[in-house]
């Protein structure tokens, strides 16, 4: 391919070289390049991708981008452009034939309940017959194949060479979680989505966003790229900002909710332990709904996916049976263990949102006490502190017990953040206890159950690995759990 065509559309300039050399591949890690590449120098967070130029050129680059100067005297094409990180996402369209301009794609974005979203129009779609791929926390499924990957969102040039094997795949249709980190470094850019759902608005991230009108603002440029229709919570205030600012945008905006009015609404709400129960009303009719995840936070992730199907020409048969083919989300809610005397129920809740849901959900169904196992990932600064304490406000308000433990403390005192969420539970007369080491404290929570209690480990969720200091270590609640009940 060559160059001239790989930069199309973008604002540079040629520095030295020409634009008539044929390129071979991109890559903005220089320990990826290959004889042929474009390599993209990024000024990262930790890493600034112009010190390994060198390392580049060495390994085969040909063409090198930058975004301020550097001497160069290797015979190489040199181009210069304002923002390296959003011209990497434009190279990276252009390399692989802007495959999303020929799909259907839809984008979920919110700080909770993206996940759940994508696995029902993921069973929605598959009901209709209609293939879908799909890109979030669990990993990139393609065909049935099932990777893992290192972010929610991937990096704009992994993100496109997915998106072109799922076109090589005939796969036609793809779902993703769209983090607030993508929206703000342009892995998204040049995304062609037909769809964008919002869930919700809570605080996180902020140690990256600085306050919750920065994490909305970047949360928004979702709706500002979709095309056909935005699907958004009425019930949620954030929504409500949304949606006066929306209806300027391009897309259709469709709302769903249960409290406010909205285009997609739930009723007859019944919950049980097991399963919820609603009638879904559309613009195209209504339906009864049986979901087997507990809870209203799953009302609503099943009503944003019935609405963008519902918007998407999905019949309701085929909706109905989609979300009802749903018979749980691995990490979400996820009972690992139970019998007719204990429960233990996994889940990813990992602000004090999420986390306040899901005791809720657990709390009518749950004879004894709630024992609720849970740490904070680290966040530096006041913010961190932020989110630790309301946490920590959030279990001693709804728990029984809190079994405060570690999380991914990372580089972090792990004894520090538990120090800041225990001082919340202690102002707030929450009872609990202290034990760092997380597997200690989910074996010590086995231990004191009582016959009718609920255990929740809080804050992983699906991931199978804990990370300390700048090791990632295997870690697996659900097999550790059902170990120390079997014994």
């Amino acid at each position: 391919m060559l160059l001239r065509d790989v930069v199309r559309d973008l604002e540079y300039e040629l520095i030295k070289g020409s634009l008539d050399v044929e390129v071979s591949g991109v890559a903005y890690d220089s320990r990826e390049v290959r004889a042929g590449s474009i390599f993209v120098a990024i000024s990262g967070f930790t890493v600034d991708g112009h010190r390994y130029i060198s390392n580049a050129i060495e390994s085969g680059a040909t063409v090198i981008v930058i975004e301020h100067h550097v001497d160069i005297s290797d015979d190489v094409t040199v181009i210069r452009t304002e923002d390296t990180r959003n011209a990497l996402a434009l190279i990276a369209a252009n390399y692989y034939g802007r495959p999303t301009e020929q799909m259907n794609l839809i984008g979920i974005t919110g700080t909770n309940g993206k996940t759940s979203i994508t696995y029902f129009i993921q069973a929605i779609y598959e009901q209709a017959r209609r293939s879908i791929g799909v890109i979030g926390t669990i990993g990139t499924l393609i065909g049935g194949e099932l990777r893992k990957n290192k972010n929610t969102t991937p990096e704009s040039l992994n993100l496109q060479q997915i998106f072109a094997e799922m076109m090589d795949a005939g796969i036609m249709n793809c779902v993703m979680e769209v983090s607030s980190h993508a929206l703000s470094l342009d892995r998204v850019a040049y995304c062609a989505f037909d769809t964008a759902v919002f869930t919700n608005l809570t605080p996180d991230h902020l140690e990256l966003h600085h306050s919750m009108d920065e994490y909305f603002s970047a949360k928004a440029r979702l709706f500002e790229m979709a095309k056909d229709v935005n699907v958004i919570n009425a019930d949620d205030p954030y929504g409500r900002r949304l949606i006066d600012r929306a209806v300027t945008y391009e897309a259709k905006v469709v709302t769903y909710g249960i409290e406010q009015q909205a285009d997609v609404w739930a009723e007859a709400i019944e919950l049980t332990a097991d399963y919820t129960t609603y009638t879904a009303h559309t613009p195209v009719g209504s339906i009864e709904v049986k979901v087997y995840l507990p809870g209203m936070i799953y009302v609503y992730n099943s009503l944003a996916a019935i609405a963008a199907a519902c918007m998407n020409g999905i019949s309701l048969p085929d909706i109905k049976a989609g979300v009802e083919s749903v018979r749980g989300i691995k990490g979400r809610l996820e009972v690992v263990y139970q019998d007719e005397d204990y429960r233990v129920i996994v889940d990813f809740a990992h602000t004090e949102d999420s986390l306040e849901k899901a005791i809720s959900a657990i709390r009518p169904f749950t004879r004894g006490r709630v024992i609720v196992v849970f740490g904070v990932y680290a966040a530096p600064g006041e913010l961190g502190l932020s989110k630790r304490q309301g946490m920590g406000k959030v279990a001693a308000r709804l728990a029984d017990l809190s079994i405060v433990t570690s999380d991914n403390p990372k580089e972090q005192d792990p004894a520090a953040i538990i120090e800041d969420v225990v001082a919340a539970i202690e102002r707030e007369g929450g009872s609990y206890e202290a034990i760092i080491d997380r597997e200690e404290a989910i074996r010590h929570a086995v231990a004191v159950c009582a016959p009718g209690d609920c255990i929740l480990i809080a804050g992983k969720g699906h991931e199978t690995t804990q990370i300390i200091g700048k090791k990632e270590i295997p870690f697996n609640e659900a097999e550790l759990v059902r170990e120390l009940f079997a014994r």
